[in-house]
Parts: C-alpha cells; sequence; structure tokens
C-alpha cells in the first residue's frame, strides 16, 4: 500500500501534530516526490519542516523520484497546478498509488477526475478519531489547528465537527 502526499497536506498534519500518528497509523509505505521535499523544506526552515526533515531522514517518509517529469508538466498545464501538487499526483501514477493526500482545491479536482482515492488533511484526522488514535480532546484540538493553518471552507470545519461529534 502506498500513500502519496502533496506538501499542502503534509505541512498541516506537522504544525496540527498530526503527523507522526499518521505514519504510526499508515500500514504501508508513506511517499512524496522531490518537489513535495523541497516546499516543505525550503529556508527558513519552520518547526513543521524540521518535524518533516526528520521523518525523511529516518525514513518514515520515502522521497521517490519522479520518472515521467511530461505527466507532471501536462498536469501543470491541464489542472492548474503547482509543481508540489502536479509531481504529487504524477507520482501517484507511476506507483499506482493507493491513497493521495492533498488539500490542494484544483488538486482535489484532478483526483476526482483521474479516478484517484484522495483524502485532506481533515479527512486524516477524522480517521484517525475512527481509528480509536485520537481522543476527542485530541481530534477537537487538531481540528480547531486545521482551522487556523488550513483554508478551509467554512462547510467543511462543520461537517468535520459534526462527523467528530458523533459517538465514534
Amino acid at each position: 500500500m502506498m500513500l502519496i502526499c502533496d506538501s499542502s497536506t503534509l505541512i498541516l498534519l506537522a504544525k496540527v501534530e498530526l503527523l507522526d500518528y499518521l505514519l504510526d497509523d499508515y500500514p504501508g509505505t508513506i511517499a512524496v516526490p522531490e518537489a513535495v521535499e523541497h516546499e516543505c523544506l525550503v529556508p527558513p526552515l519552520r518547526p513543521d519542516g524540521i518535524l518533516i526533515r526528520e521523518r525523511i531522514r529516518a525514513h518514515h517518509i520515502v522521497v521517490k523520484v519522479l520518472q515521467d517529469a511530461a505527466t507532471a508538466n501536462r498536469l501543470i498545464k491541464d489542472f492548474n497546478l503547482g509543481v508540489g501538487e502536479a509531481e504529487a499526483l504524477a507520482l501517484a501514477l507511476e506507483q499506482r498509488a493507493d491513497l493521495v493526500a492533498i488539500d490542494d482545491r484544483n488538486g482535489i479536482r484532478a483526483c476526482k477526475l483521474l479516478q484517484f482515492k484522495f483524502t485532506t488533511a481533515i479527512g486524516i484526522l477524522i480517521h484517525l478519531r475512527e481509528r480509536g488514535r485520537l481522543t476527542i480532546d485530541d481530534a477537537n484540538r487538531g481540528l480547531e489547528w486545521l482551522a487556523i493553518y488550513g483554508r478551509y471552507h467554512c462547510t467543511i470545519l462543520e461537517d468535520a465537527q459534526s462527523r467528530l461529534d458523533k459517538d465514534i
């Protein structure tokens, strides 16, 4: 099983202290293309970047080289994506990834059109809570932080809160 992460989701998870929960919970390989690694680790290195760098060094996150840059370039043009999002989706195609973690609106649209199974940082938070990996207090705190750091529409946040409020 392989999960390909985009930089926005990886950074959000690190900022709200959920990255290690995901790394402990996911049963397969978590990978990123080189462009995502670069976007996460650009100077000046913030605390979230330091955490991501350490998880890459410990091989909890695997950096993979994209074999076909032309695919990423087509995705950039076709879906108006940034380089990181395009490389993440191109890598997902190459690796036949089971899941893509992406929070970029255009990237999500591309996933839908390409018929990729995808999730977001909020989706990961809810999944971790449903699996009992987070307490309700930790999940609520994570959602509060995602509301601050993410660019989520209020209806997405309200839906996530209602899902967390349900007795799991």
